[in-house]
């Protein structure tokens, strides 16, 4: 069946959101359509508002509002620590761990040179600037653990060792293949107080 140019529109704009094939997209556009007008309304200006006032954290590129985002400047961070991650949704679910008060630096991405992904898009020289402050002494390089995680922390350490400082990497508790955002409370916290440095994490891969 052929549908009208505005409902193939709503059905492609579905279908660009992750984990959303044809037969997801058609059954969301649908829902909206038939029972829930108002609530397809609230979701278009919410993401119209986002999409014009969210912006990257000019310190560690987590989303924010304001050029500066409230964990780098949070009074009661730890400056002295970095955790590196590959996204926004990593940063939540370390926070929501309760186990890190130090600093972030998001990188949107981690190195795939198969799809185009090289030190440049993931904000590798703004990285080099954000450790290069005196206040850091500890990187930790929460990447995660598939082939492309462990290749972008193996990059960034030799970055933070060029600066002289200490490279750690999360540990026991992340799964190998695993992805943060879906990792528990619990696990995270384990990770995070069992890090390691990259060199002992190479060496017991190996």
């Amino acid at each position: 069946m052929q549908f009208s140019p505005r409902l193939q529109q709503l059905l492609q704009a579905f279908r660009r959101l992750p984990g959303v094939g044809g037969k997801t997209a058609q059954r969301l556009a649908f829902h909206v359509l038939e029972h829930d007008r108002d609530g397809a309304r609230a979701l278009a200006e919410a993401l119209q508002a986002a999409l014009r006032d969210v912006v990257r954290c000019s310190r560690c590129r987590m989303f924010a509002e304001a050029e500066v985002c409230g964990i780098c400047s949070g009074p009661t961070r730890d400056s002295s620590t970095l955790c590196v991650v590959e996204s926004p949704a990593d940063v939540m679910a370390i926070e929501d761990s309760a186990s890190f008060r130090g600093m972030y630096f998001v990188l949107h991405g981690r190195l795939s040179p198969l799809d185009g992904i090289g030190p440049a898009e993931i904000g590798a020289e703004q990285f080099a600037s954000a450790i290069a402050a005196p206040a850091v002494r500890e990187v930790i390089l929460a990447t995660s653990a598939t082939v492309e995680g462990e290749a972008t922390a193996a990059y960034l350490a030799s970055l933070v060792r060029e600066q002289g400082k200490r490279a750690t990497r999360i540990a026991h508790g992340v799964p190998i293949g695993g992805e943060l955002e879906y990792v528990d409370s619990s696990t995270l916290s384990r990770a995070i107080a069992g890090r390691v440095t990259v060199e002992q994490a190479s060496r017991d891969r190996a």
